[in-house]
């Protein structure tokens, strides 16, 4: 499920750099809430697996602090790629480089 909401976002955004009308626009905003949908719980859920029942709240806590540094910096980044380039190229940029996290962690995570 996790993998399946990463290519839903490589697809949004490499939608977002093509899109070319309202409905589009309708359409990937749509697929972003699948997206969040499959993949906000279940990075939790996984923590709480992995961590002792006595850490889970500090591991989520961690967890969520590091994922808003990291939103942070891509934030900036892709603003400045935005500035620097367009908007397609920062919308493509962000779509490969999902799409790199998704084959790595489908190649390096286990499955249960």
């Amino acid at each position: 499920m996790f993998l399946a909401g990463l290519l839903l976002f490589t697809l949004v955004y490499a939608g977002m750099a093509h899109a070319g009308g309202w409905s589009w626009y309708l359409l990937l905003f749509f697929l972003y809430g699948l997206y969040a949908a499959a993949t906000e719980g279940i990075t939790k859920a996984w923590i709480s697996n992995i961590v002792p029942p006595t850490e889970t709240a500090t591991a989520i806590g961690t967890y969520t602090a590091l994922q808003s540094i990291c939103t942070l910096l891509a934030s900036t980044l892709t603003g400045w790629i935005w500035t620097e380039y367009n908007a397609t190229a920062a919308f493509l940029i962000t779509a490969a480089t999902s799409l790199a996290v998704l084959f790595y962690i489908w190649m390096t995570v286990p499955t249960e």
